[in-house]
């Protein structure tokens, strides 16, 4: 009778499993919410809808990787390539960059924990609360961002930049910024 019953919950989990899934797949899907265009998002996004966030990884936090690149040599980039920088002026894991400022440096956000990748320090990774509610990842102390005029994979116009009240950096695997000379 146990054994009865037993398969019967059985058979009654595996129904609602399918009726519920509808023939999903096992394989996971990128959200691909980075890209090469910060024009292109999904969810995760600041207040301005066209920029960029890390790309989501199957638990739902973004990944953060080291990538060679160029003179920089190993700096942070997200999981599509896309080179992540740091901004002098936040002095705390809180960021100072809203409105203009978020619109030309998105910052880099998650809808979960972030997972360190291809040589970034777990350890390091944490994340931050944004004044619009959503959570932008932080490295070694430093909220990240991106910057609107890089197109595409390992583009650094960013570097030394100032603007917004200070400057901005790429940042290597320790967490520190890079400079450009």
């Amino acid at each position: 009778m146990h054994q009865r019953r037993l398969a019967a919950v059985s058979l009654a989990a595996v129904t609602l499993c399918t009726a519920v899934c509808g023939g999903c797949s096992s394989s996971t899907k990128s959200t691909g919410q980075a890209s090469s265009s910060p024009a292109t998002t999904q969810s995760a996004t600041t207040s301005v809808s066209a920029s960029p966030s890390a790309s989501t990884a199957a638990g739902g936090g973004a990944s953060v990787a080291v990538a060679s690149v160029g003179k920089f040599g190993d700096i942070l980039v997200d999981s599509q390539g896309k080179t992540l920088y740091l901004f002098e002026k936040d002095t705390s894991t809180t960021s100072t960059c809203y409105d203009a400022c978020a619109t030309a440096w998105p910052p880099a956000l998650t809808t979960g924990a972030p997972t360190a990748v291809n040589g970034a320090d777990q350890a390091k990774l944490s994340t931050t609360a944004r004044t619009d509610g959503k959570t932008q990842i932080v490295y070694n102390g430093h909220p990240l961002y991106y910057f609107e005029g890089d197109q595409a994979k390992g583009d650094t116009n960013g570097e030394e930049s100032s603007a917004f009240g200070a400057k901005w950096y790429v940042v290597n695997p320790a967490g520190n910024k890079v400079e450009g000379d």
